[in-house]
């Protein structure tokens, strides 16, 4: 797969770097760094981007991504919106890829460690009574300095690496940085499936904004992302439907519409395919929970 913008996020003087994340949006550009990530979301709603899977976010949600790892939390759109009052709030932590070194890593002390980043490479997505404690660990971990740290850093990647509650992210794994060139051309067609989703998004449209032809851009597209781009644009579609399927009252067929489908029975094919039940199967058991 190609690759996105390469940012770095760690000065040389530093292993590691928190930070306490308050903006309108999060960062709305497709990325990837040879940092390992912990990304805590405390506030704000949207798509998640890691890798080649497409998912909502809400708050809770706490998440470990690998070097050269690309992702993206895309907050939807009414963050955006000029007069908007809305917030997302944050916590992360850049870590160097060195952080320990081989030889350390080697320890045996340390082989839990060593697989906790192993597994990171796919992204983590954590859940349970050991999320909970490191994100109290994290926001601690706000206030300290030097050597304290680092002991605090160290009590979070061993309730990580010491977890079961957890699940692979991403199917495909990364080895190369992102080029500038591929970020901007994704984040260009992010931004426009994320607008006009609800409408009728042609191969010939997003070809021209990247003032290539579709059987190009159809090329690209499925090397750079691992899918087809309807396939893509279906999977946007499926999850602002399930939003809607657990958040409203409307019923399938109209969510279906919004969500830019022409008929009910593909919107039900379409859905089972993604999600593997129907959109009523699927409201059926939200609600059971």
């Amino acid at each position: 797969m190609k690759v996105a913008l390469h940012k770095s996020a760690i000065p040389d003087t530093k292993i590691f770097v928190v930070k306490e994340l308050v903006e309108k949006h999060f960062d709305p550009t497709w990325h990837s760094h040879s940092e390992y990530q912990l990304f805590f979301v405390a506030e704000g709603s949207g798509t998640r981007f890691v890798g080649d899977s497409i998912k909502l976010f809400q708050p809770g949600e706490l998440v470990f991504t690998g070097p050269h790892l690309p992702h993206l939390w895309r907050s939807e759109e009414c963050y955006f919106e000029r007069k908007s009052t809305l917030q997302t709030r944050g916590i992360v932590i850049y870590l160097n890829e060195h952080f320990l070194g081989e030889d350390i890593l080697a320890k045996e002390e340390f082989i839990p460690l060593k697989k906790l980043f192993a597994k990171s490479i796919q992204g983590l997505e954590f859940y349970g009574k050991k999320k909970e404690d490191v994100v109290q660990l994290m926001k601690e971990l706000l206030q300290l300095q030097a050597v304290e740290s680092i002991i605090h850093l160290l009590q979070i990647l061993t309730l990580l690496a010491g977890s079961k509650d957890y699940h692979y992210i991403s199917p495909i794994t990364y080895q190369n940085p992102l080029k500038k060139s591929e970020t901007d051309r994704m984040n260009l067609v992010y931004e426009f499936v994320l607008k006009n989703y609800r409408t009728k998004v042609t191969l010939e449209d997003v070809a021209s904004l990247l003032h290539m032809t579709p059987t190009s851009f159809s090329r690209y597209f499925s090397t750079t992302n691992n899918k087809r781009f309807s396939r893509f644009v279906s999977e946007i579609r499926i999850k602002q439907a399930c939003k809607m399927l657990v958040e409203t009252n409307l019923s399938i067929s109209d969510i279906g519409y919004d969500c830019g489908f022409n008929t009910l029975s593909n919107f039900n094919n379409q859905f089972k395919d993604v999600m593997s039940k129907t959109p009523l199967e699927y409201k059926k058991e939200f609600m059971n929970l």
